[in-house]
């Protein structure tokens, strides 16, 4: 399983090098959102209520997180584009692992990801950003948790639904209110208390409040415990997902 997986994960690695443009591109957005969106929260940092940490501790782990979620929410697309190639057809007639298959997609995505929010993470310094260094490894390690579970997750729903029209709206249906209700770009302690107890049961809300953490360097905090374990459990039950649908799809 893990020769096939470093098989797939070196062709679809070779696939990207063809054309790094588009890893540029994907860090469009978070450049954008640091340069026009961060300077705003300064001055509400110093109201009541914001919680612990500058502007920069609480805007960028969130920001991290957005890149993990729409970085690697979008990939099913091009797996569609294989089932239509027929490359995956091609696939199946192999002995090759069903696993295998997964995670060498999954592996290249994650790297991607681990690159970006790290390249993220030192030009936020620039801008104004402190934060201690095990703290942000420990964000871009949750960042790659959740590339995990949404690169799996995405390849799932490409290959269930094997269509770019279907796709695009089900996703879109997923992340608008998966990013809203996080904190991503406001902290939730801002908002009433029946949208608080909403967001609560969002697993992604409990994420970005453990890479707040983190870039606080508060190591000992229940939120981040509570994040790191939220999204090593999003990465399995997108794994399992995936694998029992690259399965029934190969059978």
């Amino acid at each position: 399983m893990l020769r096939d997986a470093m098989i797939i994960f070196r062709y679809q690695l070779r696939l990207l090098l063809r054309e790094p443009v588009w890893i540029i591109i994907t860090m469009i957005q978070p450049l954008l959102y640091l340069a026009l969106f961060a300077p705003l929260l300064e001055p509400i940092a110093k109201t009541q209520g914001f919680p612990p940490g500058d502007a920069w501790q609480v805007f960028v782990p969130g920001l991290l997180i957005q890149l993990g979620i729409f970085g690697s929410m979008f990939v099913g697309f091009g797996i569609i584009a294989e089932v239509r190639w027929g490359t995956i057809e091609r696939m199946r007639v192999t002995p090759a692992s069903r696993l295998g298959l997964l995670l060498g997609r999954v592996l290249r995505d994650t790297l991607v990801l681990l690159l970006q929010a790290a390249l993220l993470t030192v030009i936020a310094v620039a801008f104004g950003l402190r934060v201690p260094l095990a703290g942000a490894l420990v964000a871009v390690a949750i960042v790659g948790l959740l590339g995990v579970a949404l690169s799996s997750l995405s390849y799932a729903a490409g290959l269930w639904l094997k269509s770019e029209d279907a796709l695009a709206p089900l996703l879109n249906m997923v992340s608008v209110p998966v990013l809203l209700l996080s904190g991503i770009l406001l902290p939730m302690e801002f908002a009433p208390p029946w949208l608080r107890h909403l967001a609560s049961a969002n697993p992604f809300s409990h994420v970005v409040d453990g890479s707040r953490a983190a870039f606080r360097g508060d190591y000992g905090a229940s939120s981040l415990t509570i994040g790191l374990c939220a999204a090593a459990g999003l990465a399995v039950v997108g794994l399992l997902i995936a694998k029992r649908t690259f399965e029934r799809e190969s059978a």
